[in-house]
């Protein structure tokens, strides 16, 4: 498939995107700290494993990997309507399948209400709750350092264990895209990124009735704030929601288990209607 690079102009700057291929377009969009290459090892698995042709449309976020940095406080809601101002940018010419890992699924929550934006969506371990508060303090007393230093040391430390299970972790390929993500941004956008994207991140359960377009909520075995019973619970909530639980991944579900999800992704979308 060819692959061609574009910056994207939105309200929270120009979003860095990798273009692969032509067809349906299909949005993926990354975790927080991390950035695009997260799901080189699975695009093509999709490409192989999908019955049409797709563009996917891999978009770094706001203040992360290549795209602008962040100059200011910002907000997932926001982020959202930086997308949409991609998705304008882009001539997507109707609605886009939506994939989301964490961040990126957050982001799809808030998109999915329309369905003229979007025609379905996967979000890919996303709680739909607010930080809790033990991950909250955890956090603030890490933040100052990397305001300060950046990525190193007990941060880095604390993203990559956030990010993988200890069996990813070990595996130097899984933990390179990590490391090398962490290394895009400033020290200064990826701490915006930090307060605006996780820790203002605000409850949004009650908005999951709301959703218009046909859900799939994958869970991971070993991601404790969006357990698989939390899925099955924001999937009741959710018309036209289904769950899914893929064990052997923490965060990075579509960087430590590409193949499983690939096919959980391929069977989804072959049940929705054009």
């Amino acid at each position: 498939m060819t692959e061609h690079a574009e910056r994207i102009p939105t309200r929270l700057g120009a979003l860095h995107a990798r273009i692969i291929g032509s067809g349906r377009t299909t949005i993926l969009w990354s975790s927080m700290f991390v950035d695009s290459h997260t799901w080189d090892d699975l695009v093509p698995l999709l490409a192989d494993a999908d019955d049409e042709r797709r563009r996917f449309v891999l978009i770094d976020p706001p203040g992360l990997g290549s795209s602008e940095p962040l100059g200011r406080r910002s907000t997932i809601a926001e982020a959202a309507d930086a997308a949409r101002d991609a998705l304008d940018a882009l001539d997507t010419r109707g609605p886009v399948d939506w994939v989301g890992n964490a961040f990126g699924g957050h982001v799809g929550l808030d998109l999915a209400t329309d369905p003229a934006r979007l025609r379905s969506l996967i979000a890919i371990s996303s709680p739909t709750e607010a930080i809790a508060p033990d991950l909250r303090r955890k956090i603030q007393l890490l933040k100052p350092l990397l305001e300060l230093a950046g990525p190193v040391g007990p941060v880095r430390a604390a993203i990559v264990e956030a990010m993988l299970t200890e069996r990813s972790a070990a595996t130097p390929h899984l933990r390179r895209v990590v490391l090398d993500s962490l290394q895009r941004p400033s020290r200064k956008s990826m701490s915006l990124a930090l307060r605006s994207f996780i820790l203002d991140r605000i409850d949004v359960t009650d908005r999951l009735p709301d959703i218009r377009v046909p859900s799939l909520f994958v869970a991971s075995g070993d991601r404790g704030d969006w357990s698989p019973a939390d899925a099955e619970r924001a999937a009741s909530l959710t018309p036209h929601a289904q769950v899914l639980t893929i064990e052997g991944a923490r965060t990075l579900v579509p960087l430590e288990q590409p193949e499983a999800l690939a096919t959980a992704i391929s069977d989804f979308w072959r049940g929705l209607a054009d």
